[in-house]
């Protein structure tokens, strides 16, 4: 089960269904977006929510790279602050010699948001790789939100 308040999230939830290929094309679109004027490394993410939604976001980097925020947070606070709470997969993209895989923040965040979480990473020559978020994260930081 989700977090309280975050939706009906879970490792239970079909993937079948997801259409990878398009998810990878949607996070590759918004990787031309991205702000990354000091590391060279422009990453693109899609975020599809559970009602068939998809929310894109990219890198944007400042000089002080501890602001800098990564295209998979990005993705899900636009999510976020429209509303969205329930996901199914992210998909990430960047050229790099292997499929990116999500940082520790970016990880932290995701397992937050949804455990269960399908997450695709990809490069633009084709290569993939796919975990669930606890792959990823398995003994993620968790808090009981207030009030619960």
């Amino acid at each position: 089960m989700g977090v309280p308040g975050t939706g009906g999230c879970g490792a239970d939830r079909a993937t079948a269904a997801i259409d990878r290929d398009r998810l990878v094309a949607e996070a590759q679109a918004a990787r031309r977006f991205a702000r990354a004027p000091y590391s060279g490394f422009a990453v693109g993410a899609a975020l599809l929510c559970a009602d068939g939604a998809v929310y894109r976001g990219c890198n944007v980097e400042t000089a002080s790279y501890g602001l800098t925020c990564c295209a998979e947070r990005v993705a899900l606070f636009k999510a976020v602050s429209e509303g969205a709470r329930d996901f199914k997969a992210i998909a990430v993209v960047a050229a790099s010699s292997a499929p990116p895989s999500p940082c520790g923040a970016c990880r932290q965040v995701l397992a937050e948001f949804c455990p269960g979480l399908l997450v695709i990473a990809a490069t633009p020559a084709g290569a993939r790789r796919e975990w669930r978020i606890e792959e990823l994260l398995p003994d993620a930081f968790r808090l009981e939100p207030r009030g619960q």
